[in-house]
């Protein structure tokens, strides 16, 4: 690392050395002013702009916007927010290899920066020039698009709740943790209020929805299992009709963990379904090396539910301090 930081310190200081003798060379030899010869110096400062933040953004600090509000109310949609890039070492290229890593890692309930695993890459070229533009911009352009319009996420902001050798599972959109060596789940409430960590994490959807959510998923999971939608219980029907007006269920894991249990119930030698019921049954097990991120706002976060735990080394910062809109300026180291 101090190698590193040296080199780049040397670097530095030949660059502005350079800058500065051609600066008194100019002076001292005064030329007649062109429009090239200013456009060619507004293009060398633009580029040597641009170097410079670039290398900021990449080894020190970035500026980062909340693109989503899956961490609602704690970040909202459209704060900037200042992401330091040394927390847990120093990425040599975006999503390459660390250094200075050893150590330092994800402590509980921080607010970190990763890679999208679920990521579509648009091709090296345009991967490139995004982060460029992106990055050489303090974020304030993004050409990084869904087909949709809307921002596609590179990079995610979410907590980190799972830790290494532990299972998180979810009932009804609650998170429930089992410590390595113990058989026994604990609410993340009551693990919350013993470490004396924030209250970020929330819910919005009211518990009585889960019982038509519920319904709705056992519906789908007669539907794929082919079986005479005649046959489902009436229970079922009646449950289902509390949400039967919505298009899209408010709890989608829990959507998917139901129409699980009922193809699983239908046929238990298919492996596969016994297989994904496991999954939502028991929960997920964090890997060493790995962490399990969530959003603040349970009911609407694309997170760790969903691709899993992230290794360690793709989370590349930690979200320090919310400096944008200035009436919600604050730290949020823990927060």
């Amino acid at each position: 690392m101090e190698r590193f930081l040296s080199f780049l310190e040397h670097t530095t200081v030949r660059i502005l050395t350079h800058r500065k003798a051609l600066k008194a060379y100019a002076v001292a030899h005064p030329v007649k002013r062109t429009f090239v010869g200013e456009l060619k110096g507004w293009a060398d400062a633009l580029v040597f702009a641009v170097f410079a933040v670039l290398l900021i953004n990449q080894y020190i600090f970035q500026f980062f916007v909340i693109p989503t509000p899956s961490m609602e109310s704690t970040l909202n949609v459209g704060d900037r927010v200042f992401v330091s890039k040394t927390i847990y070492g120093v990425e040599i290229y975006p999503g390459g290899p660390k250094i200075a890593s050893r150590n330092r890692q994800v402590q509980r309930d921080d607010i970190i920066t990763f890679y999208n695993p679920e990521y579509v890459s648009k091709g090296p070229f345009f991967d490139i020039l995004s982060q460029i533009i992106y990055m050489g911009t303090f974020s304030l352009v993004n050409i990084d698009k869904n087909e949709d319009g809307s921002i596609a996420e590179r990079l995610y902001v979410k907590r980190a709740i799972g830790f290494p050798t532990e299972v998180i599972r979810f009932r009804e959109g609650n998170v429930e943790v089992r410590q390595a060596g113990s058989a026994v789940f604990t609410k993340e409430e009551k693990q919350r209020s013993e470490l004396s960590l924030v209250d970020g994490p929330h819910r919005s959807i009211d518990a009585s929805t889960y019982e038509g959510i519920k319904a709705w998923g056992a519906l789908f999971g007669y539907q794929e299992s082919k079986v005479n939608m005649q046959a489902v219980p009436a229970y079922l029907r009646n449950q289902y009709l509390s949400v039967q007006g919505d298009n899209y269920p408010d709890d989608y894991f829990q959507f998917e963990a139901s129409k699980s249990r009922t193809k699983h119930l239908f046929n238990p030698s298919d492996s596969s379904a016994r297989s994904e019921y496991a999954f939502y049954k028991h929960g997920i097990y964090v890997p060493q090396g790995h962490i399990l991120p969530l959003g603040d706002n349970r009911d609407n976060s694309r997170d760790g539910r969903y691709f899993g735990p992230v290794k360690q080394t793709k989370i590349n910062g930690s979200v320090r301090f919310l400096f944008w809109p200035l009436g919600r300026v604050r730290p949020l180291g823990n927060a």
